[in-house]
């Protein structure tokens, strides 16, 4: 066997398959939540608040996810660092699943009171811990199994399955409230919203019975172990784990500012109906599929560092130019704006599926990509939708184009500041 790529006895499209709907699964329940709290938590779990506060509320419980994730990375990188890669994916599938089935059987507040929103908090930090070990699991299965020159390729098929969460995302939503109603006092509102959390325990069924079949890699298995994987990341390569977290800020900034906030403004301030807005995130969702399989593919000819480089140069002028065109309220210039958001998503997510793990040594790979794509998502995924509105009602749209902006720019600067990894032999020399 030629380390670093599959053996004739577990062929890539199979690894290739168990990271693509592991991953398409797990984001599709972390995507749902987040679509959820722009549309629908407000009114069932924060109805005694006013609308700017139920609303900051609602995306606040929504970032506390965040917060749990750099636990999860820590704790299932240290089990997947030293134990394995699968039966630790395996783990965290099995939380996801059971969180936001969870989350789909919970009460309203009108009728537990102030229980509803403690434990929608409570099964939301169970989802943040469980993503927080799974996004690192998935790249490292295809990553450590590719071809050297093919690793962006193969490395594409986590980043599609949380391109396609977004789909599924709005489209099950979409469906739903466009067969249920979407007034307030609609079945949609009542309990047709469970649904899309409810059918995330069929598909995660099919996702774990693709994983269990899938054998751990080989830099895994004929690699070194230190003794606490976290210490040994931070005492060798600190100064990596920071510029790679800086790197992975920009992609879920943008993900959830469309996917969250703009959802909501959409619909609350500019009255556009659930119908557009979600199948928008339908129509954009598949153009993050797309562009990701560009620019992946891309990475592994020109590079990681220059494709992603030019994605987050791009972020920052697009950031000035997001609100004032979602602000003119035309329903096509929306349309467009979203759409072209997502092509940016795609595009600055796909090659970081390669980037991460090439970043860091095989005896803490796992902790390492996990922790620095966790961190990136607080400052990128987190705070942005909850700061947004805050910013807009106290400065206006321009504020909050400052900060996207911001943190593109900051992106860019640490992934200029990172050598190029394309073509690194992911196993010691």
């Amino acid at each position: 066997m030629t380390t670093g790529t599959a053996t004739a006895t577990q062929p890539l499209w199979r690894i290739s398959m168990s990271s693509y709907v592991g991953s398409a699964v797990e984001f599709y329940d972390f995507f749902i939540y987040g679509t959820a709290a722009a549309l629908v938590f407000p009114t069932v779990f924060f109805p005694e608040l006013s609308p700017m506060m139920a609303t900051t509320a609602s995306l606040g419980a929504f970032a506390a996810a965040f917060l749990a994730r750099p636990v999860g990375a820590a704790v299932f990188g240290h089990f997947g660092d030293r134990i394995s890669r699968k039966q630790t994916l395996v783990v965290t599938l099995l939380l996801m699943g059971l969180a936001t089935v969870g989350v789909g059987l919970i009460p309203s507040t009108a009728t537990i009171g102030v229980a509803a929103p403690l434990l929608l908090l409570f099964l939301r930090l169970v989802q943040g811990f469980a993503v927080g070990g799974e996004w690192a699991g998935a790249v490292l299965l295809s990553a450590e199994n590719a071809p050297q020159d093919r690793r962006g390729f193969f490395g594409m098929f986590t980043q599609l399955g949380l391109g396609t969460a977004l789909v599924l995302a709005n489209l099950v939503f979409y469906v739903v409230q466009a067969v249920f109603g979407e007034d307030p006092g609609s079945a949609f509102f009542a309990w047709a919203w469970r649904i899309p959390f409810l059918l995330s325990g069929i598909l995660i069924l099919v996702a774990l019975y693709i994983r269990v079949h899938v054998k751990d890699s080989p830099v895994h298995t004929e690699s070194g172990h230190v003794g606490t994987p976290l210490v040994a990341l931070f005492r060798r390569q600190g100064r990596q784990v920071l510029l790679a977290a800086g790197v992975a800020i920009c992609a879920p900034m943008l993900v959830f500012q469309a996917g969250t906030f703009f959802t909501h403004y959409a619909a609350d301030r500019l009255d556009f109906s659930y119908d557009l807005v979600l199948m928008v995130g339908v129509i954009g969702g598949l153009c993050a599929v797309g562009f990701a399989a560009l620019s992946a593919i891309l990475s592994d000819t020109y590079g990681r560092r220059r494709i992603v480089s030019l994605g987050f140069a791009l972020t920052a002028p697009w950031s000035f130019a997001v609100f004032p065109l979602i602000e003119t309220g035309h329903k096509l210039v929306f349309g467009v704006t979203i759409v072209v958001t997502y092509c940016l998503i795609g595009w600055c997510m796909g090659p970081l599926a390669a980037l991460l793990p090439e970043i860091f040594d095989p005896e803490y790979r796992y902790t390492g990509a996990a922790l620095s794509h966790t961190l990136g998502a607080i400052v990128g995924g987190a705070l942005p939708p909850v700061v947004s509105p805050t910013l807009l009602a106290s400065y206006g749209g321009w504020a909050v184009s400052v900060m996207m902006g911001a943190l593109g720019l900051v992106s860019l600067a640490c992934v200029l500041a990172l050598p190029e990894t394309s073509g690194r032999t992911l196993t010691r020399l």
